[in-house]
Parts: C-alpha cells; sequence; structure tokens
C-alpha cells in the first residue's frame, strides 16, 4: 500500500486496485495527536504520583515517547483511513447543481 514510510503507492502490487480515489488529508495526524496525547498524559500523571521522579526524569521519558510514538502510529492509521475510504465509497463532497 506504501512506497515509503507515508508514501502511497499508485496502485496495490497484489490486486492492483487504483489508489487514485485516497485522500486521507489531515485525519491520521489529528488522530495520532489525540491518541498519543491521551497516552502521554495519562501516563505521566500516573508516574508523578505514584513514583515522584525529578522533572528532568519526567522530560527524558516522555520526551521519548512523544517523539516515538506518533512515528509508530501514524503509518497505520494512514492505512486504516484509506481503508475505510474505500469501503464506505467517500469521495469528495459535491454541490447539487439543480438548485
Amino acid at each position: 500500500m506504501f512506497n515509503g514510510y507515508l508514501t502511497l503507492a499508485p496502485s496495490c502490487n497484489v490486486c492492483g486496485q487504483n489508489f487514485d480515489f485516497a485522500d486521507s488529508g489531515d485525519g491520521p495526524a489529528i488522530f495520532v495527536m489525540l491518541v498519543t496525547g491521551f497516552i502521554i498524559v495519562g501516563a505521566a500523571l500516573y508516574v508523578e504520583v505514584v513514583y515522584q521522579p525529578p522533572y528532568w526524569v519526567h522530560a527524558i521519558v516522555w520526551g521519548t515517547v512523544a517523539l516515538v510514538l506518533p512515528l509508530l502510529l501514524l503509518r497505520s492509521f494512514k492505512g486504516v483511513l484509506i481503508a475505510l475510504q474505500f469501503q464506505h465509497k467517500a469521495e469528495e463532497g459535491k454541490l447539487d447543481s439543480d438548485r
């Protein structure tokens, strides 16, 4: 489905499905930011309440997680949104010209 990390291939190399319909836009990035933020804030609050580490430990741990987690999630979220577009035959909105 992908040529590179996030670059979509022109077509599927197994079935030949053309991916011209696919335009996930900013959707995957928004979902990844929400999920990542929820995980990091919840985990950081839990660690602070239970262990009370120094602030530099928080900065190193959660800074690293904030860089790695979105990179791990973004490709799969983009794939899911493109699959949902295909499944539901989503296309650009069109205005009714009869009015």
